[in-house]
């Protein structure tokens, strides 16, 4: 495959784009003759469901204009329920990365002493095999139960959430350290600790940081479903909040932040990845 030219790619993004916006633009345009209704009487009414019409698409200069609304002052605060969007995001880029610190703080030493011994790893294997597969969603009732506040709970739930795909890849890596290097350190009778952190952590970082890559990308897919049932701040709250008033633009918003969120989260683990393969 020939090398690609990088301005090519990004000449072809921004054609692809401007394409988007055209189509956008025109399947949003009125049709003729369309039935409008009275800005006074949906005021009135409290919105448009309540009116018996709905609410319009918004088209890409309406959504510019509310982007550029959020952009000029994000992080203002007038209370409980009128947050700028800046705040919102502030609130769940922290949960997130309380709950993946804490989750990384207990899977990689694990996944560690799983992957170094197998009796360890047949022992863990069933309760890693039935909790994988549970939606971490499905632990919120119980988070909120035994916890009694929303903001742990849904740490809680981005720990549990960020745990398996650390746990799993970090004890893969580490069963997968060639055999002949840790003979070497046996034979040159290198300490357990000293193999482990000269030797296999090298090794298995790559592997690692793959876990942490995935599992940083799902937590950020979670919170946005958690903080919709325990409202109160971050940006899943505001996109629940937003269709409840019909503000279709901001929600359109929201979107767009929580993708550009969630690719500079993926992008400083790639790098980081990056940086642990060229030290290899």
């Amino acid at each position: 495959m020939r090398a690609v030219q990088p301005w090519r790619a990004t000449f072809l993004s921004v054609i692809l784009f401007l394409l988007f916006l055209l189509l956008w633009h025109v399947a949003t345009r009125p049709a003729a003759g369309a039935a409008t209704v009275d800005p006074a009487y949906a005021a009135l009414v409290g919105n448009a469901a309540a009116s018996g019409s709905q609410t319009p698409f918004p088209g890409p200069a309406e959504v510019g204009a509310r982007l550029w609304q959020h952009l000029r002052d994000p992080f203002y605060d007038r209370g409980p329920n009128d947050k700028g969007i800046g705040v919102q995001l502030a609130y769940s880029v922290a949960r997130v990365l309380t709950g993946f610190l804490l989750a990384a703080l207990v899977a990689i030493p694990l996944g560690f002493l799983i992957g170094m011994s197998r009796t360890v790893y047949r022992a863990f294997d069933p309760f890693i095999q039935v909790l994988k597969p549970i939606s971490p969603l499905a632990w919120m009732p119980l988070a909120l139960y035994t916890i009694k506040d929303a903001d742990t709970s849904a740490i809680f739930v981005i720990f549990i959430c960020s745990l398996w795909p650390m746990l799993v890849n970090t004890a893969f890596g580490v069963g997968a350290v060639r055999q002949d290097w840790l003979n070497v350190a046996r034979t040159l009778e290198v300490s357990r600790l000293r193999t482990a952190l000269q030797v296999i952590l090298p090794a298995a970082a790559p592997t690692i940081m793959t876990g942490m890559r995935i599992s940083v990308g799902i937590a950020w897919l979670v919170i946005v479903a958690a903080e919709m049932l325990i409202g109160g701040t971050g940006i899943g709250y505001f996109v629940w909040n937003e269709w409840n008033n019909l503000s279709i633009a901001n929600i359109i918003c929201a979107i767009l932040f929580i993708g550009l969120i969630g690719m500079l989260l993926d992008t400083v683990l790639a790098r980081a990845a990056r940086l642990v393969s060229y030290r290899e």
